[in-house]
């Protein structure tokens, strides 16, 4: 079963996942450490978020930081849709835990071989509120993924 599993995965160069315990704090933040030293190929990075009823929102708001082997960070602040408009939340999984697959760079080459850092932090606001949102409910995990481009065959 799981020699099916990874060899139906084959774009798969980077997969993984935190989970979060109860609630999502606005100050917590989730982060990934790998090691890239293709700065030729185009890779598609993706941010994974697992949730379930409980998520409140039909939105998500995310900050996100890329820090680069020579220290330099990039940082994007970045809005998905977790939900339609009746509330049924998006994302695939049979339950009530879905799994949301939220592209965040596209056909990107990473400019410096090394050591990467991808942090997220969630930035949740209540319309009209000035604060975020202190505990996000309903995400249980959050993943960072990076797949190539072309499918290795």
């Amino acid at each position: 079963m799981l020699f099916l599993t990874a060899s139906c995965d084959k774009k798969r160069v980077f997969d993984d996942y935190k989970p979060i315990k109860g609630t999502w704090n606005k100050d917590s933040i989730v982060s990934f450490q790998f090691e890239q030293n293709d700065t030729v190929t185009p890779y598609n990075m993706f941010l994974n978020i697992r949730n379930n009823n409980d998520y409140p929102f039909n939105n998500i708001f995310l900050i996100v930081n890329m820090q680069q082997p020579n220290g330099v960070t990039i940082t994007d602040t970045l809005e998905y849709m977790m939900a339609n408009p009746d509330g049924s939340l998006l994302g695939k999984g049979f339950s009530d835990v879905k799994e949301s697959k939220l592209w965040y760079k596209e056909k990107e080459r990473f400019p410096k071989p090394g050591n990467y850092k991808v942090s997220i932090q969630q930035a949740v606001r209540k319309v009209g509120d000035i604060p975020g949102v202190e505990e996000l409910d309903g995400v249980t995990e959050v993943g960072f993924r990076i797949e190539s481009v072309e499918s290795k065959e």
